[in-house]
């Protein structure tokens, strides 16, 4: 990238080549995040396919209207 550039050989030197170290940590958050946001695949569920709703998964609360609330 920096050919003939004695100032950036001496900064690699004597701080380390931060440019290719964040490149691979970007790499690793990059593979990292594509696996958490992949979809689960448990056996009989594929793509596109629903999977069943079971009791009192996720939570909800019931809106209040404005105004006095009942005690």
């Amino acid at each position: 990238m920096f050919q003939d550039s004695p100032i950036y050989d001496r900064l690699i030197a004597e701080k380390g080549d931060v440019p290719a170290q964040v490149r691979r940590e970007a790499e690793r958050v990059s593979r990292e995040l594509e696996l958490v946001m992949r979809p689960a695949q448990s056996p009989g569920y594929g793509p596109g396919l629903d999977r069943p709703q079971s009791p009192g998964n996720g939570w909800q609360r019931t809106a209040l209207l404005p105004g006095r609330r009942p005690h």
